[in-house]
């Protein structure tokens, strides 16, 4: 069976070895790296598992790409087939940001936008993402958005999928939402903001299977396996340690499937 990891990124060195990451060096053992990682061992990284497809996504903060989208379109000509890139955009220069939104997925072909609004400390509701938002139906990608607590050392306020990402979806019902990192400690009202919206999804990325909230779980195995997809949040956590438990869940086939891949090539038009 194919897999589609729909959150993961090929970082730079300005990416990994960044401050706001020591928490999650800490947790994951893995100390500054002295080169760049390259992109052979992310797409064998991706192999291993047999993940067949990587959505590639660049970084951009509040001082400038800690991974841009030229440097992702670079990774994904390298990949051999194995990435499809995710754009980012400048957030602070809203324009600008539809601008790059544009080429990246005119001329680069990438399929889909990512914002981590923690990275910025503004939340979905902000009136800055609303161009972005706009361009993104436009265009007719989804936009990819973290939810839940944040991992690396900022507020996790800017997580909360009520009121942020329920508001969103109400000014934008045309827009797809992709809640990376499950929502947790509020899987529950993410289920809810997805239930409520026919557009909004959730991506199991920063958890190995083994971790996935029993809601989310139980939503999965039953009227959630058309909303969740697989995720990784790669390097942090490679597809194969993600993947390890995923028998235990009890999925049936078909849900497997849909969870792997299916809504994941249904949802970004892959």
């Amino acid at each position: 069976m194919s897999i589609v990891d729909v959150w993961m990124q090929h970082p730079t060195l300005r990416h990994s070895n960044h401050q706001m990451f020591e928490s999650l060096r800490r947790w994951t053992g893995q100390g500054l790296l002295e080169e760049a990682l390259p992109v052979e061992v992310t797409v064998s990284a991706l192999e291993a598992a047999d993940v067949e497809l990587g959505l590639a996504a660049a970084w951009y903060g509040p001082d400038g790409p800690l991974i841009s989208n030229e440097e992702v379109a670079g990774f994904v000509e390298r990949s051999g087939g194995r990435l499809r890139g995710v754009a980012g955009a400048d957030l602070a220069n809203p324009m600008e940001g539809v601008r790059q939104l544009r080429y990246a997925i005119r001329e680069l072909d990438f399929v889909a936008l990512r914002i981590v609004p923690w990275l910025w400390g503004l939340p979905p509701t902000e009136r800055l993402y609303y161009p972005l938002y706009a361009a993104c139906v436009d265009l007719g990608v989804p936009f990819c958005t973290q939810v839940g607590h944040t991992g690396p050392l900022r507020p996790s306020e800017t997580g909360r999928p009520i009121p942020y990402v329920d508001q969103v979806a109400l000014d934008f019902p045309e827009l797809v939402i992709v809640c990376g990192h499950i929502g947790y400690p509020w899987t529950t009202e993410m289920i809810a903001v997805a239930d409520k919206h026919e557009n909004v999804y959730i991506d199991t990325s920063a958890y190995t299977a083994r971790r996935y909230p029993p809601e989310l779980v139980e939503y999965l195995r039953g009227r959630g396996r058309d909303k969740v997809m697989f995720g990784t949040n790669y390097p942090m956590i490679t597809p194969a340690r993600a993947l390890e438990h995923l028998d235990d869940l009890g999925l049936d086939a078909k849900t497997r499937e849909l969870f792997l891949s299916g809504n994941a090539r249904r949802v970004f038009g892959l």
